[in-house]
């Protein structure tokens, strides 16, 4: 009997413990750092497919865009942050808010299907936008952009999702080199970043958008192959995105994987680790 009293004593303390670090680990993640999977190429060259980030959470102060998700598809698992926290959202504040700056790299939640985006801010409230040959028309000046050489990537399947980079140098065989023009973008703040062109398509000339009060407008760096505010929510696009949805700033890059999953330790990219996101 005593001997059966200390096992299920012992198991009672593992799942004790288990529970403890679960707590802990959530708090974590909803107060100050969210871990973030780069999943598609709509940043480069700023983020590659399999950088690996995390995403600091007190910068803007925290809404209900701030409580974690927890969707696993095949483990039936669909736990939305909206489920945990819905109670916060509606009324466009943040608690302890900050306010983003022109250039930062930001998660935020799709203002209609929830999914985290991360993307660069362009916009803030009440600015006016347009694109024209590709360039940033902001208040009715250019934003400047200095031509910078060629991205070069190898033509292959990236990420777990097998995602095929698209070339500026037409169609290109597996293996080989896939180029795209890049040009440095300076921002009225002083902020610069490279930006990647694949050809011309129509989000490269546009209409006049007017970022509303309480939102903000947002741009991939890879400006060719990024869905976002350039197009509404109805044609798949980000909109305007409200202030309550920002989850956080990206500062830093933790490690980076070229291969099909993280843990594919031999694919991680050496001069990746611990890089600044600028």
């Amino acid at each position: 009997m005593a001997e059966e009293a200390k096992t299920g004593s012992g198991v009672w303390e593992t799942i004790k413990t288990i529970v403890y670090a679960l707590l802990i680990a959530g708090v974590f993640r909803t107060l100050f750092f969210q871990p973030f999977w780069i999943p598609s190429g709509s940043m480069k060259q700023t983020l590659l497919i399999g950088d690996f980030l995390f995403v600091n959470k007190m910068t803007y102060g925290y809404s209900y865009a701030s409580c974690p998700s927890l969707i696993i598809p095949r483990f039936g698992l669909n736990i939305d942050a909206e489920d945990i926290c819905g109670w916060m959202k509606g009324d466009n504040t943040r608690i302890w808010g900050g306010e983003p700056e022109r250039g930062d790299v930001i998660v935020f939640r799709h203002p209609v299907t929830g999914r985290d985006y991360i993307k660069r801010l362009i916009g803030l409230p009440g600015d006016r936008i347009q694109i024209r040959d590709g360039q940033i028309i902001l208040n009715d000046v250019a934003v400047p952009q200095q031509p910078d050489g060629v991205f070069t990537e190898i033509a292959e399947p990236q990420g777990p999702q097998g995602l095929r980079p698209r070339c500026e140098n037409g169609p290109v065989g597996i293996g080989g080199a896939c180029e795209k023009s890049r040009s440095i973008e300076t921002l009225p703040n002083g902020v610069s970043y490279d930006v990647l062109n694949i050809g011309n398509q129509g989000s490269d000339n546009t209409g006049i958008y007017n970022v509303p009060e309480g939102h903000y407008f947002f741009m991939g760096d890879n400006r060719d192959n990024s869905a976002d505010s350039r197009l509404p929510q109805s044609a798949g696009g980000v909109g305007y995105v409200p202030y309550e949805n920002l989850i956080g700033r990206a500062d830093r890059i933790f490690f980076s994987s070229a291969g099909r999953s993280m843990l594919f330790f031999w694919t991680w990219r050496g001069d990746r680790f611990f890089k600044a996101v600028k």
